[in-house]
């Protein structure tokens, strides 16, 4: 038998978004040194899978296809592929009725061990309350349960990017004003970013604006009304805005994806929050991050994020250290 072979075989389920990404790199990192002789193989959303393979914690990054349920060609396909793996162990890390339906997939006949949710699974996590724990405390508490008692935080040390090219001003405030285009009350609108674009430029510090394609009209309204912004909305992968995060003074924007990054770089950081999500459920973890809550962040003014900041021997400012959301 080849050494190939004789390694256990062990794949981690986390098919997005973002920010839960960003949250289950610490439990990665945990199944990677737990099972530090095995071929870990990392099943994801084709938006992370590039982030992922420069990772350390897997030997191998598969794109999810998705299938439809009632696709039957591409859902023998993903079972063959699935099966073929010969996984001893999974963790899932999803635990979404999709990433359940994976479960049922591996069969019939005997399945691998399976930490996660699916009915009938070896390593299920067994806590009731589950849903009403914080993402982070959720997966610990999971790992827990399949015999993996050390978690970390999330680490990006090992991101690596190149920025040159986007000739960053010093100093420099990260700004996130986008967010789910479904969910608008998540944002904070986008004037009070300009506002905020404008204060920030009066004490010294230039705002660099990041988020999707899709947002770029966010820049130009702040660079409209603050023209000295710099606007890289559109223009960053997800490396980028953590390398970024490492040299930015602060960052400020609503609960999106990108303010998970940010947080997890050790940038220090404001995250807004409307009652569209809770904190206390999902908001973005490092050593550094305030939160910011209202019913309508309609109503909240741009004194109150600049209180959170201050300036001293003309440094940019940055979020006073918070107790942990």
């Amino acid at each position: 038998m080849s050494e190939a072979s004789a390694r256990a075989n062990i794949l981690v389920i986390k098919l997005g978004a973002l920010g839960d990404v960003v949250q289950a790199l610490g439990p990665m990192a945990a199944i990677r040194k737990h099972h530090a002789d095995a071929r870990i193989v990392l099943l994801t959303g084709a938006a992370f899978a590039d982030f992922l393979r420069a990772s350390p914690y897997a030997d191998e990054v598969w794109v999810d296809p998705r299938p439809h349920k009632l696709n039957l060609p591409g859902m023998f396909a993903l079972r063959r592929r699935l099966r073929g793996g010969n996984f001893a162990r999974v963790y899932d890390l999803q635990t979404s009725d999709r990433s359940s339906l994976y479960f049922r997939l591996m069969g019939p006949g005997k399945r691998p061990e399976w930490s996660g949710i699916a009915p009938g699974c070896s390593h299920p996590h067994a806590n009731p309350a589950r849903d009403s724990m914080h993402t982070v405390d959720r997966q610990r508490e999971q790992l827990a349960m399949a015999g993996i008692a050390d978690v970390p935080p999330a680490d990006l040390g090992w991101v690596a990017a190149d920025l040159a090219r986007f000739k960053l001003p010093d100093p420099y405030v990260l700004l996130v004003p986008g967010g789910s285009a479904g969910r608008p009350a998540k944002r904070w609108p986008v004037a009070k970013y300009a506002a905020l674009a404008t204060e920030l430029l009066a004490h010294g510090a230039t705002p660099v604006l990041i988020g999707g394609p899709d947002e770029k009209g966010l820049g130009e309204t702040v660079r409209a009304v603050a023209p000295r912004s710099r606007d890289l909305i559109g223009q960053t992968n997800f490396a980028d805005i953590a390398a970024m995060a490492r040299g930015a003074g602060a960052a400020i924007g609503n609960d999106t994806g990108p303010m998970h990054l940010i947080a997890a770089a050790g940038c220090p950081s404001v995250v807004l929050f409307s009652s569209e999500s809770d904190p206390k459920l999902c908001a973005p973890r490092g050593a550094e991050v305030a939160v910011l809550r209202r019913e309508s962040l309609k109503g909240l003014g741009v004194d109150e994020v600049m209180r959170l900041l201050f300036v001293r021997e003309g440094k940019v400012p940055a979020p006073r250290k918070p107790n942990r959301p």
